[in-house]
């Protein structure tokens, strides 16, 4: 699965590396302590209000087995983020991959 974390504060200013450093590993890592991968990326998207904008954005990647039931885990994640730095959400990607 795929977890998109923007970066921008919708109050102002954005994630720091220091901020994210903490999440990943008080929030993100203990549910996956197995393993998972984060990559620098820019992304794009539409606000609430309509407006087209860009920011910095933290892509995780963790590979399950039985995605279903991980998703509590993902939606303690999601929540825990966007309560804390005031995003309005995380886009998440689920699909079947072939592991060997």
């Amino acid at each position: 699965m795929n977890l998109y974390f923007g970066r921008n504060k919708p109050a102002g200013g954005q994630v720091t590396d220091a901020e994210w450093a903490s999440f990943l590993e008080d929030t993100i890592t203990p549910q996956f302590p197995a393993g998972l991968t984060v990559i620098d990326a820019r992304g794009q998207h539409r606000d609430p209000a309509g407006v087209i904008g860009a920011e910095r954005t933290k892509l995780v990647v963790v590979v399950v087995f039985d995605a279903p039931a991980h998703r509590p885990k993902v939606v303690s994640i999601v929540d825990t983020y966007t309560r804390r730095f005031g995003q309005h959400e995380v886009f998440r990607v689920e699909q079947p991959v072939c592991a060997g």
